[in-house]
């Protein structure tokens, strides 16, 4: 018996394990439960091997229904491998025109996954840094607990 749930066990993590083949990073970072902080910068770093191959890029968001606004703005910096430097002000729709909550989730947490790009394509081969700090012109943002990328090939 012991066998039999084994074997089920494996074929269930290489079952989940197989489906996110594309994934390059996948990360979320946990905030302050006092809140976000103005100067503090969420710090994402990402190898790039494949520059002719599109990606998907996503921004995760995770906030309580105790948050105060409807969206979040953030400024994505972006260095690349030469040492050059974007920064980019992207607004994240959390919350519909009537109030309902967007994302996924059914208590108090709510789960946001925003495409930014749907065909990404890298110009350099190397190691890409994220930064992601809040532009909501709060010295402390209360309401979002996580804030993450997800960068996968396009099909």
């Amino acid at each position: 018996m012991m066998k039999i749930i084994l074997i089920l066990m494996v074929c269930l993590a290489a079952f989940l394990t197989s489906c996110d083949k594309g994934r390059v990073i996948d990360d979320n970072i946990a905030l302050s439960a006092q809140g976000w902080d103005k100067t503090y910068k969420a710090d994402f770093e990402v190898s790039i091997d494949d520059t002719a191959s599109n990606y998907r890029f996503f921004v995760n968001i995770r906030n309580t229904v105790d948050y105060r606004y409807s969206n979040l703005y953030i400024f994505l910096n972006t260095r690349f491998p030469n040492g050059n430097i974007t920064r980019d002000t992207i607004e994240c729709l959390l919350a519909d025109p009537s109030g309902k909550w967007l994302g996924r989730g059914i208590s108090k947490m709510k789960e946001n996954q925003i495409l930014l790009n749907a065909s990404l394509r890298f110009p350099l081969k190397g190691v890409y840094r994220f930064e992601i700090e809040q532009a909501m012109r709060e010295e402390s943002l209360k309401g979002i607990s996580d804030i993450g990328i997800r960068i996968q090939k396009a099909n």
